[in-house]
């Protein structure tokens, strides 16, 4: 997957102010806030990237071979994410 750090920075920025400025938080301390938004998305594409590298994992370990990029290497890929999102809970 592979989001920035920039763009990583970017959307917790856009979450902090989104929730500051829709008056649905009042932080005390922003810079704590934005390194809590920051650490949130750093575990959610490190999961993501984990997530994928075992699809990837599980279609190459398939007896027939599967072409990558093919739509059937898509669907599969997508149904083994979605399989793992729900062992650990994150549909």
């Amino acid at each position: 997957m592979g989001i920035s750090q920039d763009r990583q920075t970017f959307l917790a920025q856009v979450a902090v102010d989104s929730l500051y400025f829709d008056d649905l938080v009042d932080f005390t301390d922003e810079d704590a806030a934005m390194r809590a938004a920051q650490r949130v998305i750093a575990n959610w594409v490190k999961q993501e990237e984990e997530i994928a590298a075992l699809a990837h994992q599980k279609i190459k370990s398939l007896k027939r071979q599967v072409i990558e990029g093919s739509p059937e290497y898509e669907i599969l890929f997508k149904k083994y994410c979605e399989e793992e999102r729900g062992r650990r809970g994150n549909r």
